[in-house]
């Protein structure tokens, strides 16, 4: 390891720091600790030089966070289940625990300021960091001006439209769209509350 090397962990104060390991390019907007690498995992970093960052956050041999196997996203099936109403969603993993919130705005915001809807305190994630808009067409999701990027299935975007089980990494966490279609019997749309867990989800 190198001499300069840094761990996650660290304050390493406002920079950009090269994953070790895969060469994820984390950027930090102020006096942050480093957190483990959103792409692999790693907890080595070195500080990047800003000539060789390129424009989407990555050096020469860009490297982008790999899509969760199934083992990673097993939890999903029975988080679509647990949802009782017809609608959109996210769904995402926090501590063990499904988390799933009902898109029913026209503006959905992803960011560590507390001004979010859905709100991660990260040094991964911007204070303004993603953006979920809710149309008549469908749901986009937008780069909200972040510095560590928005990926949907493993490709960095500006703003896509949705489909349902799509994957979206902001920072090191994993969201999933969910499009749930109304079932024989169903009436009105999703609930307006944040639903958290499964088995507040069901009732």
């Amino acid at each position: 390891m190198d001499d300069h090397a840094l761990t996650a962990g660290t304050l390493a104060g406002a920079g950009s720091f090269r994953c070790e390991r895969c060469g994820y390019v984390l950027t930090l907007a102020a006096s942050d600790a480093l957190s483990d690498c959103p792409g692999c995992g790693g907890r080595s970093f070195a500080r990047a030089s800003l000539f060789s960052v390129g424009q989407l956050g990555r050096e020469s041999t860009e490297t982008t966070p790999e899509v969760a196997s199934a083992d990673e996203t097993s939890w999903l099936g029975a988080a679509r289940e647990g949802i009782g109403q017809p609608g959109e969603y996210l769904l995402y993993e926090e501590d063990g625990e499904p988390i799933v919130v009902p898109l029913t705005r026209e503006w959905t915001r992803v960011g560590r300021s507390l001004a979010a809807d859905v709100r991660f305190d990260d040094p991964t994630v911007s204070r303004r960091h993603a953006l979920f808009v809710r149309q008549p067409d469908g749901v986009r999701a937008l780069d909200d001006r972040s510095l560590n990027g928005v990926f949907v299935n493993g490709e960095r975007v500006e703003w896509r439209m949705l489909a349902d089980g799509d994957e979206i990494v902001v920072g090191r966490y994993r969201l999933y769209f969910a499009r749930i279609p109304a079932r024989p019997g169903d009436g009105g749309g999703p609930r307006r509350e944040r639903i958290t867990g499964l088995s507040a989800a069901t009732g």
